[in-house]
């Protein structure tokens, strides 16, 4: 009987030995094996792995991306306006020994870090930065200009900042309608300006085109009237070609004789008074 007790009390103890010496790491986290208080092993992947019994210890961190949220503060910028930003972080442990080393494997100690590196930062670029800029800015720009202020600051603990976005960089509500329409007024001004200087371009263009415009209508008149001359010109030589001969040249003074008395026969007056010696009674006399 007391074998048996032995046998039983024996076995339940080696199961708690075999479970207490196996650890399970899951996907989204690493695991920490610590000897006597000191990290001895990290296991990065997913699955099961063993450790001794009573002496080693483990201890989880998280692996996925996580987000901290820093308190809304007072900035000032390069023209001594001050602002409220409201921003966050992404950050992940990338080397979890190293974080275990400098942070105590604490992510309050590393949020702390965190909220100091982001707020310089973010101190040091807006205070570089004109308020009209600091606003025209907040398309991702100043989120930029942040996470180069960073740099590579938070791989000494075993960090990496994955993002920095701000969800308000406002003005203080007591002078926040004062800059609006200040910021109003000098963009209608500049509006005006472009304005004006465009107005005054077009009026050269216009003023050119014209001038070109009038320097090919006075060079078309002139090649019509070059034309014409030239049309004349011809028109002349033809008819002194067609009626050189005499009896051409008869024919064409009749012509023209009754074309010149056409013309005359103008009115209801229709009667004609030619003297005796006038060439076209001599025509119709047949001398």
């Amino acid at each position: 009987m007391k074998m048996k007790k032995a046998a039983l009390i024996a076995g339940i103890l080696g199961a708690v030995i075999i479970g207490s010496s196996i650890t399970i790491t899951q996907q989204n986290e690493y695991k920490l094996i610590r000897q006597f208080g000191k990290v001895d092993r990290v296991i990065c992947e997913p699955g099961i792995s063993f450790k001794i019994p009573l002496i080693e210890r483990t201890q989880s961190l998280p692996k996925e991306t996580l987000l901290y949220d820093l308190e809304a503060s007072d900035v000032i910028t390069k023209d001594k306006k001050t602002m409220i930003s409201d921003s966050y972080v992404l950050w992940r442990i990338t080397d979890p020994l190293k974080f275990a080393q400098t942070l105590n494997s604490s992510l309050e100690n590393s949020e702390s870090r965190i909220n100091t590196a982001v707020y310089n930062a973010t101190k040091n670029v807006i205070s570089s930065l004109s308020q009209d800029r600091v606003i025209t800015s907040r398309d991702g720009e100043l989120s930029d200009m942040v996470m180069k202020a960073i740099g590579d600051n938070m791989e000494q603990y075993g960090i990496e900042l994955i993002k920095f976005e701000t969800k308000q960089l406002d003005l203080p509500d007591d002078n926040k309608a004062a800059v609006y329409e200040r910021m109003i007024s000098e963009r209608d001004n500049i509006a005006a300006t472009y304005k004006a200087e465009g107005d005054s371009e077009a009026k050269v263009i216009q003023n050119k085109t014209d001038k070109e415009v009038t320097i090919q209508i006075s060079d078309a008149k002139k090649q019509a009237e070059i034309l014409k001359a030239e049309g004349e010109q011809e028109y002349m030589k033809i008819l002194s070609q067609a009626y050189g001969e005499d009896e051409r040249s008869e024919f064409y003074s009749f012509v023209r004789s009754l074309e010149a008395l056409k013309a005359s026969m103008q009115g209801e007056n229709k009667t004609v008074i030619l003297s005796s010696d006038s060439p076209i009674a001599q025509i119709f006399e047949g001398k």
